[in-house]
């Protein structure tokens, strides 16, 4: 492993957001990289989100007369530098010491939301301090339901935005690097929103198993319902976004539920490796609700023209994950920061060279497939 670059310094200056991986992959121990970098299965919808992506053309205006475009857009009713914001991610603390709050002030300084993960490796508490930027908290169902409810209790009282439930996680995808790894937590990674001892389970490695998923196996909710949906939209006031929809009757049904948006999501390629992409599914769940709810999209997103595709395949927003991470492992904070800058520059430059205002244009604009 390369030695890391102190805080505020990148080994190279990358001009592209898909830079920071190859970065990465040279400071991170190699069990990381894998269970950041991987996928469930043989890891074919984790391919296949990138190959989705890399099929939508989207068909430029000309001759709109625009020069400087504005990337802001409104996401759940708030003004945000650009339609997107930090996807939920477990255990940061893995990629760099500064972990959850670096990422989230890097958020914060970048003008666009950043969701924290019920497995986040720092307090709900700590991390939201961290930021002047909104904070979406994201929610794991737990098998026991009084420390769902305290879960929720704490991201109220902390000041956060919004929440975020996944829903595709009944249990975790067999993620065969980890296992192939025996991977598990170091000690000084914690879940540090679960009570003392929940974690311990992910921090016994043993070979040919992933600690983490056995974890999880033993803290998830196998069997969350519809049910527990409508208890979840009448035990809070924020607004309500569901993660991990693929199939356009779900949307709907979220939607009926009450809820305020979905997100287009396979985890990334981390649950059920056979999913659809969600640059293949996102049309039809856009059609599907139509402006009933906001529809954001992830997994596979890798850059500023990525994100116009989404919009340009009707998404009203965007969530960005493992460039972030491999961002934040190779420069703290600032290194997720310069992300976050070089993501701006991509959407504009896609913005101007297809001859959009602002990204509520792109959504306008035609989308072909197979180039």
């Amino acid at each position: 492993m390369a030695p890391r670059p102190a805080d505020g310094q990148l080994a190279r200056s990358p001009v592209s957001l898909a830079d920071f991986a190859d970065l990465a992959r040279e400071v991170l121990p190699a069990e990381v990289w894998d269970f950041v970098s991987g996928g469930s299965g043989v890891e074919t919808t984790l391919a296949a989100n990138r190959a989705a992506l890399d099929r939508v053309a989207v068909l430029p205006r000309v001759l709109t007369g625009v020069e400087q475009p504005r990337t802001d857009a409104v996401l759940l009713g708030r003004e945000q530098s650009m339609p997107v914001a930090v996807a939920p991610m477990a255990y940061q603390r893995l990629l760099h010491p500064d972990g959850e709050p670096a990422l989230a002030a890097a958020a914060g300084a970048a003008g666009v939301p950043y969701v924290l993960s019920t497995l986040s490796s720092a307090p709900i508490e700590e991390v939201v301090a961290a930021t002047d930027g909104p904070v979406w908290f994201q929610l794991y169902w737990l098998r026991d339901r009084a420390l769902v409810a305290d879960l929720l209790d704490r991201a109220h009282a902390a000041g956060c935005a919004a929440l975020m439930v996944t829903v595709d996680v009944p249990v975790l995808g067999r993620r065969l690097r980890d296992a192939r790894n025996g991977f598990a937590l170091p000690p000084e990674v914690i879940a540090a929103n679960l009570p003392g001892g929940r974690d311990d389970l992910a921090h016994a490695g043993t070979p040919g198993v992933s600690a983490v998923a056995v974890h999880t196996g033993a803290v998830f909710a196998p069997a969350l319902s519809w049910a527990d949906l409508a208890w979840l939209r009448g035990r809070t006031r924020l607004p309500l976004l569901v993660k991990g929809i693929l199939d356009p009757r779900d949307a709907v049904r979220a939607a009926d539920a009450g809820v305020d948006a979905v997100v287009v999501s396979n985890h990334g390629g981390r649950q059920f490796d056979g999913a659809p992409a969600t640059a293949t599914m996102l049309p039809e769940v856009v059609a599907a609700v139509g402006d009933r709810i906001e529809v954001l999209v992830d997994s596979g997103v890798r850059s500023g023209t990525d994100v116009l595709r989404a919009l340009a395949l009707g998404a009203t927003g965007v969530l960005l994950g493992r460039p972030l991470l491999w961002a934040l492992a190779v420069g703290g904070r600032a290194g997720a920061q310069a992300a976050l800058d070089l993501l701006a520059v991509e959407l504009r430059d896609g913005l101007t060279l297809t001859g959009c205002a602002d990204p509520g244009q792109a959504r306008r604009l035609r989308t072909l497939t197979g180039g």
